[in-house]
């Protein structure tokens, strides 16, 4: 069976790594890596060099990423996305086409084969985040999309209630647990040999656009950035900060240059375009608490003991587990809820998101669905939507 992966940014990969190995490592599957968006960007850190540095070919490459930070410029990269995809996924002809997660270069691998009639798996539909576009993005990728891998129940039932067949639908876990249970993790030692001097109290920063905020995203972003840097200004320079900066959003730039300007001249503020997974893991390992609006304090962090401060409404509806605290952007509630998370460093939390074992679930469902072209034509699930309304 051939099966064509779409990437397109560093912290997706770091959840479809497992899964790639897992087929890589099964003579049954062909896989096609296709690399897209801010791999292919020096200003992205050219995360591409990543993949490959796994060990993982990556034979085919769509170049998609505007130097733009605006939304006209997002519909136009996922316009030349398309395209890439059009002709990149004619020449693979794959079996299936693997996508992960809500991203616009996701979003134009979705629309390029359902226009070519090739079927799409798609890993994490079903989940919810309130204050990002990729909301309605993940939600599009799901209709377009012929077989699903959920990483919870609640994400499961919210597909099914998109009309989706339940029996198509397979609750698996997040994949990047795979990488963080199913492995030994970067040593503190290796951090440091690695350029790391991470100490016991240190904070892990990760700070994304709310690109649902304001009509501009201008005022959010700017009030993101004020109130997260002045709580974290308390803790200076006993805590050092280990600061990774936006991946490609609209307003990810404006984002990223703020956080360096302010960085600029404070020796205990480490900032990183990027940082590979193992080195990401290791941080969230051995750092005191994370700090931002990032999915991996939600997903993977627990399982690496790591609480976090979840900050304003990007993440607004996701399943969180108990390590999570949720903070309003405002620096005094910023900065009680970082205190309150270093406190709670080493308490046993139990994730939500799985067990680790996504990877060999994904895999073994995919080699059982074939011929592949027949899961092509759906029928939409009808529910019973007027019980319970109140008009």
């Amino acid at each position: 069976m051939k099966v064509a992966v779409v990437t397109g940014s560093r912290s997706e990969y770091g959840i479809l790594r497992p899964v790639i190995e897992a087929l890589l490592s099964d003579p049954f599957f062909q896989v096609e890596v296709v690399a897209t968006g801010s791999h292919l960007s020096a200003e992205f850190g050219m995360t591409v060099t990543h993949i490959e540095a796994d060990g993982i070919e990556v034979r085919h490459r769509v170049e998609m990423l505007l130097s733009s930070d605006s939304g006209v410029g997002m519909a136009k990269s996922t316009g030349l996305g398309v395209i890439g995809f059009a002709d990149t996924l004619a020449l693979i002809q794959p079996d299936w086409v693997l996508l992960l997660g809500d991203r616009y270069e996701i979003m134009a691998a979705a629309q390029a084969s359902l226009m070519l009639g090739f079927p799409v798996a798609h890993i994490g539909g079903g989940d919810v985040t309130e204050g990002a576009i990729d909301d309605a993005m993940r939600h599009a990728i799901t209709k377009m999309s012929h077989l699903h891998f959920a990483t919870h129940e609640d994400a499961a039932r919210l597909i099914v209630q998109m009309g989706e067949d339940p029996a198509r639908v397979h609750c698996v876990g997040n994949p990047g647990l795979d990488a963080i249970l199913g492995s030994p993790q970067v040593t503190l030692a290796e951090l440091r040999v690695a350029g790391y001097d991470v100490a016991a109290d240190d904070l892990l920063v990760s700070l994304h656009p709310e690109t649902l905020g304001d009509a501009s995203g201008l005022r959010s972003t700017a009030a993101l950035v004020r109130e997260t840097t002045a709580a974290l200004e308390d803790f200076a320079p006993g805590s050092a900060v280990w600061l990774i900066l936006p991946n490609a959003d609209p307003q990810g730039r404006e984002l990223g240059g703020a956080l360096r300007r302010w960085a600029d001249g404070k020796t205990w503020v480490h900032v990183f375009p990027s940082v590979p997974a193992p080195m990401f893991r290791g941080l969230m390992a051995h750092c005191r608490a994370m700090v931002g609006n990032s999915s991996a304090a939600l997903a993977e962090a627990p399982s690496l003991g790591l609480p976090a401060v979840n900050i304003g409404s990007r993440q607004g509806g996701r399943l969180a587990g108990p390590s999570v605290i949720h903070a309003p952007m405002s620096a005094p509630a910023i900065a009680c809820a970082i205190r309150q998370a270093m406190s709670s460093k080493g308490q046993p939390f139990v994730n939500p998101y799985g067990d680790g074992k996504s990877s060999r679930r994904i895999a073994d469902v995919l080699k059982a669905a074939q011929p592949a072209r027949d899961w092509l034509r759906k029928c939409f699930q009808r529910m019973d939507v007027t019980k319970g309304r109140s008009c």
